[in-house]
């Protein structure tokens, strides 16, 4: 009877604990200076779209062929890079989402709009440069709690 009445006790205790929690949302600072490794570098890029639109990409999150996202084979998930039509001069802004591409010889992919934006939508292919804006950092932190997520936002 005692060890009944001890086991109850402690499941009241534990019932009555607050749940795990991970605080606040708070923003995490997503970039550092740019490393030596992330030199600027020519090659072939290409785009892709429609085939690809709503499945899931190497970051996790999902494709939007609308988005100004490209697919890199190495780079860090999460990178900002500066990519410039060699040809046309036209440049933009996008963010490494994705891994590829996966055609020998090409060193980029890019998403539908951003190839529109360059202005190689029409042609599929374009000598670019890349050069690395940003690299994500993720510091490392201790979870206390089964279950916890720490969220970083832009």
């Amino acid at each position: 009877m005692l060890k009944l009445l001890i086991g109850m006790s402690v499941a009241g205790l534990v019932a009555l604990a607050p749940p795990c929690q991970s605080g606040p949302l708070s923003r995490l600072p997503l970039s550092e200076p740019v490393q030596p490794r992330f030199a600027a570098r020519n090659g072939m890029a290409s785009w892709y779209g429609q085939q690809f639109q709503g499945s899931e990409t190497a970051s996790g999150e999902v494709y939007n062929m609308n988005g100004l996202t490209a697919a890199h084979p190495d780079l860090p998930l999460g990178s900002r890079i500066l990519v410039t039509n060699l040809k046309n001069h036209r440049a933009l802004v996008l963010r490494v989402n994705d891994r590829g591409p996966n055609i020998p010889g090409r060193i980029l992919d890019v998403s539908r709009a951003a190839a529109r934006g360059l202005g190689f939508k029409g042609e599929g292919l374009a000598k670019v440069r890349i050069q690395v804006l940003s690299v994500p950092t993720h510091p490392r932190y201790a979870v206390d709690c089964p279950g916890a997520h720490l969220y970083a936002t832009k």
